[in-house]
């Protein structure tokens, strides 16, 4: 055995000296390309003190980045390799003491122990750069933060004092300067290189954006209407689709003629550099204009209601049209005005002046546009008296008039910078949230229609792979929910660019939320409170979205009935304030232990106090997991009789004949005996009795009775009807008769019906109808009165 258990060894290692050797290439490639991410990361840390400007730590950021990423790469390559490494050591066995072993052996122990040593510290290297890469990216930030708020917290001389306006006129001559000499270089350049060659392409460059910007938009927008009219799929994907292409043709053609013009003096070398910089930055400026302008545009169609995503009159569109363009016209010249200032060194009390103005036609137009939206609001009430039911929108405004009042006051008081940057937020906010209505519009549109039942790929799919046409549905609705995901978290870090955070920076922050609940100490600070509150706000939210999407959306298109969506829905949404509870919980520092410790002191009061409560909460589960009762359901519960309308946790509303409500505690529908009459054969069930006198031809009785059953549709064939002699008694021959209909409800309807049809026949036929004589005895008498019989046959 020893002699085979070294063969055996030997073998596996002659087998693995080539795996060895083909490793060692890989490692050293790795090692090689750490060590350079290393140097870049230590050039990027010294570059980062000297980092004063957006752009350069933007670049820094991305080039730490790379180096995070080239680190996880090296981790995720050498992990697999350490691991077959370790397989080997494992399958060679540890030596055995006081035995020889064969010299391949060795040579294999060595190499494995060479390769297991490199690889370990080449996978804790790779991790250490990971480490300080990440670390690298958060200094980054910090910096920008912090960068930011000196900027917000800078004080200048105050718009209203004399102060500023001293230092403006002191600062005129040499700012007036500074212009006449950027324009006299663009004009030196311009006089020397303008000649006829030059003016041929500078007017071609004209000529070319004036076609782009008018007539070949007229003509794009007129195709773009009559594909969406003529050969679009139906539905809402023609009026979304429709909005789309003009906001990408009202962004394009503006920003393609002013790039044509802008190229066509450059071919010609009529810009000098500085006035080429301001080329770029015009040209960057109209197409950010023109998507501003085309964005309002498109979801207002002020002449084309019929098209219009937003769900607003034309009142309200003639209204807020005219808004669209007045921001689109301060973001260009806004911008315009600050780029001329850093382009010709203009002097810090003209940079503020410029900054002052610009803040203060933002906030202007913020409360102009919120005065609009307030009197259309108002306008649109039907009763003025009554407060409205939307209390959101009124908190957004609420909140935005706030931040303008505020910003206002900080600009006059010289916060300029603070007002310029709250104005320009808000603003920046409005653009990305129209823009983010629009793609979540389009997107839920084209997931559903090109993922539909009745689409040619959703039959496709049907046909060709046995999808089932609800399957199709829910794939659509699914798609179209992560899509629309993906696109708010990609708001959130548009909306939050201008705070030096990005789209990772949103998802690092939804994963910290997602992980929330903590082991540790409890620390309750004012900080942790708040950021408490912020995530069983944001957590609620969240809640509220999926419950109504699975309401609205998701659960129509699966085959289960209401009771059963109406489950999964409470189901949901428990489970959801439940995890919003412990994301908060998590937030504020309280781990699962120390809920442990309050969950066993609130079951002492539920014991005692809350013992109802929790009883009806647990027969609520109950009937939402086993179903003995669902929504639709015709109960009867002692003497009333109802149908199930809503089954809540603690709940359960049945509404009766009366059109009232019966709430009945769940415990009460676990414990005690209710009769569901359509829980399995939900069919109704009518019984006719009465009495005819023996003289009559019973057989012509009974052929009525099941013609009148024949003649009303309602009644089911199978079961059939039946007709029966019950008993017959003081000469009357007593029938006993059932019919059935498709529901109970249908019962007492039909059995009406049955009657009257009957009486009818009967009478016609001469046939008396009664029921069997009641006999009562009246045994002993009143006293003082005189019996007159001991028998009365009523």
């Amino acid at each position: 055995m020893t002699v085979l258990r070294y063969l055996l060894a030997l073998l596996l290692a002659v087998a693995a000296l080539p795996a060895i050797a083909q490793d060692e290439p890989k490692v050293a490639t790795i090692a090689a390309s750490l060590t350079q991410a290393s140097t870049e990361l230590q050039a990027i840390d010294d570059a980062t003190v000297d980092a004063r400007d957006d752009t350069t730590r933007q670049t820094l950021r991305t080039r730490a980045q790379a180096v995070q990423t080239t680190a996880a790469d090296a981790v995720r390559v050498l992990t697999p390799e350490m691991a077959l490494v370790q397989a080997r050591v494992t399958e060679l066995g540890a030596a055995t003491p006081g035995v020889v072993e064969a010299p391949e052996i060795r040579a294999q122990r060595r190499l494995l122990s060479q390769s297991q040593s490199a690889l370990d510290s080449a996978i804790k290297r790779a991790r250490l750069i990971g480490v300080e890469a990440k670390q690298q990216i958060d200094d980054i930030g910090a910096a920008e933060a912090e960068e930011l708020g000196q900027q917000l917290s800078e004080k200048t001389a105050s718009p209203l004092s004399p102060t500023l306006w001293a230092s403006i006129v002191e600062h005129l001559p040499r700012d007036s300067a500074r212009l006449n000499r950027f324009a006299g270089i663009g004009a030196k350049q311009f006089a020397q290189r303008f000649d006829a060659r030059a003016g041929i392409i500078a007017l071609a460059g004209l000529l070319l954006a004036l076609v782009i910007a008018v007539p070949l938009r007229g003509a794009l927008h007129r195709i773009g209407r009559q594909y969406a009219t003529n050969h679009a799929p139906g539905g809402r994907i023609r009026r979304s689709a429709y909005a789309l292409w003009l906001v990408v043709i009202g962004t394009a053609l503006p920003g393609l003629a002013a790039l044509a013009f802008v190229q066509s003096l450059r071919w010609s070398l009529l810009l000098s550099p500085a006035w080429n910089q301001a080329g770029s930055i015009f040209v960057g400026v109209s197409f950010f204009a023109a998507f501003v302008s085309s964005l309002g545009g498109a979801l207002l169609l002020r002449a084309q209601s019929t098209w219009r995503l937003l769900p607003i009159g034309d009142t309200a569109a003639q209204t807020l049209r005219p808004y669209s363009w007045m921001a689109a016209a301060l973001v260009f010249f806004g911008q315009l005005l600050t780029a001329t200032n850093m382009l010709i060194g203009a002097s810090a009390p003209a940079s503020t002046a410029a900054n002052a103005l610009v803040a203060l036609l933002h906030l202007v137009l913020i409360g102009a546009l919120l005065v609009a939206l307030g009197r259309l609001r108002a306008a649109a009430q039907p009763d003025p008296e009554k407060p409205a039911r939307n209390s959101l929108l009124a908190i957004v405004a609420m909140v935005v008039w706030l931040a303008v009042v505020a910003a206002l006051v900080a600009g006059l008081i010289g916060y300029v910078n603070f007002a310029l940057k709250t104005g320009q937020w808000m603003l920046w906010g409005a653009i990305v949230g129209a823009s983010l209505y629009l793609m979540m519009t389009f997107t839920d549109d084209a997931c559903r229609t090109l993922l539909s039942s009745g689409n040619r790929l959703g039959r496709s799919a049907n046909s060709g792979f046995g999808v089932g046409n609800k399957t199709v549905d829910q794939i659509g609705v699914l798609l179209s929910a992560f899509l629309r995901l993906m696109l708010i978290m990609l708001a959130l870090g548009a909306v939050m660019a201008p705070f030096g955070a990005n789209v990772g920076s949103v998802f690092e922050l939804f994963g910290t939320v997602a992980g929330g609940v903590t082991v540790g100490e409890i620390t309750i600070s004012p900080g942790a409170v708040l950021r408490s509150m912020a995530v069983l706000f944001v957590a609620l939210a969240i809640m509220r979205g999926l419950q109504h999407w699975l309401v609205n959306s998701y659960l129509p298109t699966t085959a289960m009935d209401a009771g059963a969506q109406n489950s999964v829905t409470m189901v949901a949404r428990y489970a959801g304030i439940i995890a919003a509870v412990l994301w908060a919980l998590g937030a504020l520092g309280i781990g699962m232990e120390k809920l442990a410790v309050v969950l066993g002191a609130l079951s002492v009061g539920i014991g005692f106090g809350l013992q109802a409560i929790t009883q009806n909460f647990v027969s609520g589960l109950i009937l939402l997991a086993e179903r003995p009762v669902k929504i639709g359901d015709l109960v009867r519960i002692g003497n009333m009789e109802g149908d199930v309308k809503r089954i809540n946790v603690r709940s359960t509303e049945i509404q009766v004949a009366d059109r009232s409500t019966l709430i009945v505690p769940n415990s009460e529908l676990i414990t005690k005996t209710i009769q569901n009459m359509t829980l399995a054969a939900p069919i109704g069930r009518i019984q006719l009795q009465f009495s005819v006198p023996l003289e009559e031809d019973l057989d012509r009785v009974r052929k009525m009775l099941f013609a009148a059953f024949a003649e009303k549709h309602e009644v089911l064939d199978d079961p059939e009807p039946k007709v029966f002699i019950d008993s017959i008694d003081a000469g009357r021959a007593k029938f006993n008769c059932f019919a059935y209909v498709a529901s109970p409800r249908d019962a007492y309807p039909m059995r009406s019906e049955l009657l009257f049809t009957l009486l009818r026949q009967f009478r016609e036929a001469g046939i008396e109808v009664g029921t069997t004589a009641t006999k009562m005895e009246i045994v002993g008498g009143v006293p003082g009165q005189q019996v007159p019989s001991p028998e009365v046959a009523g």
